[in-house]
């Protein structure tokens, strides 16, 4: 192996922030397998019931340590981490961490990762996390050379060159850390004002409303909350923005950078790194590795399968990226070169400034990988790719709004279609363009501004540091951008990275709507399968039921003045049904007033009950001894009356049912109880399943409308049958399976005729 370099890091002792982070991994990684007389203590916090210690050990057994542990056995690897490995398990801005005392480096690589987290998030993680812990290097003793890792953006939106030298920039990092440290309790404050909580109502009662009043609630703050991180995201990139850099990760790395300069300087020697956009390596730990997906990665995905058709970005531009093992060599040549200290040194690890990859190149040679080398698609074949014009960002903008308006239209008209095979084609075609226009619309508001960019980072005195390695240490240490060829790069190596999980998950399955869950056995009737009957288990509703009842039990010639009077209540049970499953239900059973109890029962047994099992799916009628063989209990759910569901009770160990009130064996045309719809159903489940000792984890539930949403929500194995718009388009956003159960033959005409014959 190739000669560790030389200086603080030989026979030193490293501390490293950041270690389970895909830069702070690789680090990790080098200073082992590269540097074996280096100890290094890791800088850690525990994460629920995991240690730090616990988290270093699931580091240990990533990827990247894959080839260290080939070439010297996990028995030495084992050996080396407990001989030179330290955890301080502590969170980042904790003011009370204790550092060894014989630190001769500390490189800090920890940051907040995403480009538009809430501000206080951001000024957490990114500013005061520097502060406390530059505090505990001092308050540590000794006189190790700080690397503070930043990033290359941190010096704003701008054209031109950026040298290697500190920011010149007036933001004072207290004034704005003070500021942003308040906000969330001012936005959490104006959430609660009435106007906010009256839009979240509004816009809750109108989705959840039928499914009951904690639905709504639980809706209406969920979006509230929502709201607050909204506010605090548009705050930061806001703020940001106002300074002149184009969101609140860079702004907050580049006060980041201030502080480390006010804390160290004439203390410490301090030297920062600034890595451009960091993907996979190169060659080190091996041609490919990279840990979950960066910067461009997700736009290389999406192209490749077809969801991006165009992106804003100048072809001329350069998209400056620097494969991870070229970013780990700088930082650690960095760390064994201090420079004075009362001199910070800055360094710039891209490749912009002498090996630049133009995002038409870029776009050329992922679009070249993929044509080769198509993603493919579920089962139907292969993608093909798009070809770009790069319109420019003022295009891709119209396009972005127009598209938006037309489906909010569309998505709306589908809610109030019939369900029905076509209508749930239509909401996938929907859903999929909201899924493309949605990331299209993200990441061009996030990287639009790295795509447009007119800007180079000189990398001179990174690359005298580099020429200053020994010739023979440069093939395996050296960390000059020149090396890289781009063609080679981006078509053998990092985009083969990138898609092989996403093949693998994707080849050969078929998309669409997911198959029924199988059925586990059960002996001791832990398990419940629960049905819904109108649309679910039949084909049929309330009102047809109630049709059946009533006309079989008239004359032919009185059949006229039945159904006109049915109509013209119409409108007023749909705008019962609207507001509220419980009202119409109520509302529609006082047409059953005055009915005799023991004739309707005669009506039930003698030809009401066999048109009722012909009205049932044959798919759900299997499905229900499916799960009787399996072991598990049957329950039926309905808001129809219970006298007309009887017949059904042949297949259900348990039927709930709306009950009708007694007055001398004749119907009052009310009920003795409130019927179990929406999160009453749940409730209803819950209660039963305490009682009875069943395991909801490991239960089923079956429902067509959306107000069936609680209840398919209280089970392990929710199944959404024939559903309506609304429900449909959750289940989707869930991926619970959607069922297709068709009805019988016979029509519900037919059906009528059968029972009045």
């Amino acid at each position: 192996m190739p000669e560790p370099p030389s200086g603080v890091l030989d026979g030193g002792h490293v501390l490293l922030s950041g270690a389970t982070g895909f830069l702070g991994q690789a680090l990790l990684e080098r200073l082992l397998s590269g540097c074996p007389t280096t100890r290094v203590t890791v800088l850690v916090r525990g994460r629920g019931s995991s240690s730090g210690a616990d988290r270093l050990a699931g580091i240990l057994r990533k990827s990247v340590f894959n080839r260290w542990t080939e070439q010297v056995g996990a028995a030495a690897v084992r050996a080396a981490v407990a001989d030179r490995v330290r955890v301080v398990d502590a969170e980042l801005g904790s003011s009370a961490v204790a550092l060894p005392s014989d630190l001769t480096a500390v490189v800090h690589a920890a940051s907040i990762v995403s480009f538009d987290p809430p501000i206080d998030d951001a000024f957490r993680t990114n500013v005061q996390g520097v502060i406390a812990l530059y505090d505990a290097v001092r308050k540590a003793g000794g006189n190790p050379h700080v690397v503070h890792v930043s990033t290359a953006y941190v010096a704003s939106a701008r054209k031109g060159t950026v040298p290697e030298a500190a920011l010149d920039h007036d933001a004072d990092w207290r004034t704005e850390l003070a500021s942003a440290s308040t906000a969330r309790q001012q936005v959490e404050n104006d959430s609660r004002r009435p106007a906010v909580l009256r839009r979240a109502l509004v816009e809750a009662r109108r989705e959840h409303g039928k499914s009951g009043p904690q639905s709504v609630s639980t809706a209406a703050e969920k979006r509230r909350v929502e709201w607050v991180d909204k506010q605090l995201i548009e705050y930061g990139r806001l703020r940001a923005q106002s300074l002149g850099w184009p969101d609140v990760y860079t702004f907050t790395k580049a006060l980041g950078e201030r502080v480390a300069e006010e804390q160290l300087t004439g203390v410490l020697p301090l030297s920062v790194v600034r890595p451009a956009i960091v993907e996979s390596a190169l060659k080190h730990p091996y041609p490919g590795w990279i840990d979950g997906f960066k910067m461009a990665d997700p736009l290389i995905l999406a192209f490749g399968r077809g969801v991006l058709p165009e992106f804003p970005g100048l072809p001329d531009g350069v998209l400056d990226v620097i494969p991870v093992d070229i970013v780990v060599n700088a930082i650690l040549a960095v760390a064994d070169a201090p420079p004075p200290v009362d001199d910070p040194a800055y360094y710039h690890v891209g490749s912009g400034a002498r090996n630049p990859l133009t995002f038409r190149a870029m776009y050329d040679n992922v679009r070249e990988y993929f044509t080769n080398h198509p993603m493919p698609d579920g089962g139907r074949g292969q993608i093909k790719v798009p070809t770009w014009e790069f319109p420019g960002s003022r295009r891709v903008g119209r396009m972005l709004r127009t598209g938006e308006r037309v489906l909010s239209v569309a998505h709306q008209a589908l809610l109030h279609t019939p369900p029905n095979e076509r209508t749930r084609r239509w909401q996938d075609d929907l859903h999929r363009a909201q899924g493309r226009l949605d990331f299209l619309r993200r990441y061009a508001d996030l990287y639009g501004v790295y795509t447009e960019a007119e800007v180079v980072y000189p990398d001179a005195r990174l690359l005298a540091l580099h020429r200053a390695l020994p010739p023979e240490r440069q093939e395996e240490w050296g960390f000059d951008p020149a090396v890289i060829d781009w063609p080679h790069y981006l078509q053998r190596v990092h985009c083969p990275a990138i898609t092989a999980t996403v093949r693998k998950a994707t080849s050969g399955r078929r998309s669409g709507r997911g198959a029924l869950p199988p059925l586990a056995e059960s002996s001791n009737g832990g398990v419940v399968a629960v049905f819904d009957l109108e649309g679910t288990l039949v084909a049929s509703n309330v009102i047809e039921s109630y049709l059946w009842a009533r006309l079989a039990d008239l004359p032919r010639l009185q059949w006229p003045g039945e159904l006109a009077d049915l109509a013209r209540r119409l409108p007023r049970y749909l705008a019962a049904e609207r507001r509220d499953r419980g009202e119409f239900i109520r509302t529609f059973v006082r047409r059953y007033a005055g009915a005799e109890e023991a004739a309707l029962h005669r009506l039930v047994h003698d030809r009401l009950g066999d048109a009722l099992l012909r009205r049932c799916h044959p798919e759900a009628i299997r499905r229900v001894r499916k799960h009787r063989a399996a072991g598990h209990r049957t329950v039926l759910i309905t808001g129809t009356v219970d006298v007309l569901v009887r017949p059904l009770g042949v297949l259900f160990d348990e039927m709930v049912a709306s009950r009708l009130h007694l007055r001398d064996g004749v119907y009052s045309g009310f009920l003795d109880a409130p019927p179990l719809v929406g999160e009453a159903r749940a409730a209803w489940l819950r209660r039963f399943a305490l009682a009875a000792d069943v395991d909801l984890t490991r239960s089923y539930a079956y429902g067509d409308s959306y107000s069936d949403r609680p209840l398919l929500e209280a089970v392990g194995h929710p199944v959404a049958v024939n559903p309506d718009p609304h429900l449909y388009r959750h289940a989707r956003s869930r991926r619970w399976p959607v069922a297709q159960w068709t009805a019988y033959t016979l029509r519900a005409g037919d059906a009528l005729a059968e029972t009045v014959r």
